[in-house]
């Protein structure tokens, strides 16, 4: 750990040392649709306007210039990303292996969504990012107003009256959120695919949860009105210099760095993935989004956030939150999980698979040490989940 911490300093010095020279200075960020192009897909960017005012963009790839199949019906896709994340964690292992690039080649309209707070989704025509009030959310409003809003923009932009869904971690949250909370949505989506599924938190390994939530997973403390309203680990251009320059440096420190946190080893991970994934990673989130997840580990419940008794009573007229209701969940709902997934596990995953009683497969992967980031960085997640969720997607198509 001590050669680890040394590691990281050095790529400090060295990068503010270096700050001028190409080799080891951070370029500038690539977004979603220039990375899209630089693999020859084609690419759009729309933006959207949530009823609270958050501008959210989307980004598309419509076509594959593989199939050259513009001129073609397409069902649309929608991606949704995870806690600090945007949509470039589906683009990010290439063509090859990410998801986007795979379904834009299967012939499907693919959109790439980013939730309020990203980098990409910055902006709200009423409130101002620098005040408190912006960060006044948390993934609750994510899905039941962004997603929600997403939807309909891409039901709208393409005549088809529903969608395919795919989330990861956080994505597959604010889905059971949405469709819980507002069931007409049910009828919007033609399948769901939760990779990584959190709901449940009972059991997870995380060396996070426990120092964490001691300190926000319960209302009422000074740390929680410390806490919340903030935006929670920012895009920072010289913390991203450092663990670029760390994934220069040594393979090892890079996937030390992002490891960390999900605590499931890298032993699937791809090094060249995570290099590009750090360039707009992590992407901006709400503090309230991170201390809503540490209090379903608390409370071992999947619940709306818990403003304490007196703030509960005002907003949901009883003294604790309410529990989402997971039979209300009518859609075909795929679940996608892995035995090593320290935050998501699998007993986490069988409580989740027990309360959704319309649930169409719960699929397993494969491979005892896949963890919780594999699926969206792993050398071999083609094979083990991204082939899997498109065969089952085609079933839907009848292909």
């Amino acid at each position: 750990m001590r050669n680890i911490v040394f590691a990281l300093l050095f790529c400090l010095v060295a990068g503010l040392a270096q700050a001028e020279k190409s080799e080891y200075c951070l370029s500038e960020i690539v977004k979603s649709d220039a990375r899209i192009r630089s693999h020859g897909y084609p690419a759009e960017t729309h933006e959207l306007v949530t009823e609270d005012g958050y501008v959210l963009t989307l980004f598309r790839i419509p076509y594959s210039h593989k199939l050259k199949n513009q001129n073609e019906k397409r069902s649309p896709v929608l991606l949704m990303h995870g806690l600090f994340s945007n949509s470039d964690c589906w683009l990010c292992s290439g063509p090859d292996n990410s998801l986007a690039y795979l379904l834009a080649d299967a012939g499907y309209d693919v959109w790439l969504g980013n939730a309020r707070g990203n980098i990409y989704s910055r902006e709200n025509n009423f409130i101002s990012l620098n005040s408190h009030q912006f960060w006044h959310f948390d993934w609750h409003e994510i899905g039941t107003i962004d997603l929600a809003a997403m939807i309909d923009y891409i039901i709208d932009e393409t005549d088809f009256s529903k969608v395919d869904y795919v989330g990861h971690s956080q994505g597959t949250t604010i889905f059971l959120a949405l469709t819980t909370t507002r069931p007409i949505y049910n009828s919007k989506i033609r399948s769901g695919h939760m990779l990584a599924p959190c709901a449940f938190f009972e059991h997870g390994r995380s060396f996070i949860f426990e120092p964490l939530s001691s300190l926000v997973g319960t209302p009422g403390n000074i740390w929680n009105q410390f806490m919340q309203d903030a935006e929670l680990i920012p895009h920072n251009n010289l913390l991203n210099r450092v663990v670029d320059n760390a994934c220069h440096l040594s393979d090892a420190i890079c996937r030390n760095a992002f490891i960390m946190m999900a605590n499931g080893g890298y032993e699937n991970s791809n090094a060249s993935a995570m290099s590009v994934l750090i360039e707009t990673h992590p992407g901006g989130s709400s503090s309230n989004q991170g201390i809503h997840f540490l209090q379903l580990y608390t409370s071992h419940k999947f619940r709306q956030y818990d403003w304490g008794t007196k703030k509960n009573n005002e907003l949901y007229g009883q003294d604790l939150p309410p529990d989402y209701d997971l039979s209300l969940i009518t859609a075909p709902v795929h679940l996608y999980s892995s035995f090593n997934d320290a935050l998501c596990g699998p007993q986490d995953v069988d409580t989740l698979a027990s309360e959704m009683t319309h649930l169409t497969e719960d699929y397993r992967v494969p491979v005892q040490s896949f963890n919780h980031l594999d699926f969206i960085i792993a050398h071999n997640m083609k094979e083990l989940v991204n082939d899997v969720v498109i065969d089952r997607i085609n079933s839907y198509e009848g292909k």
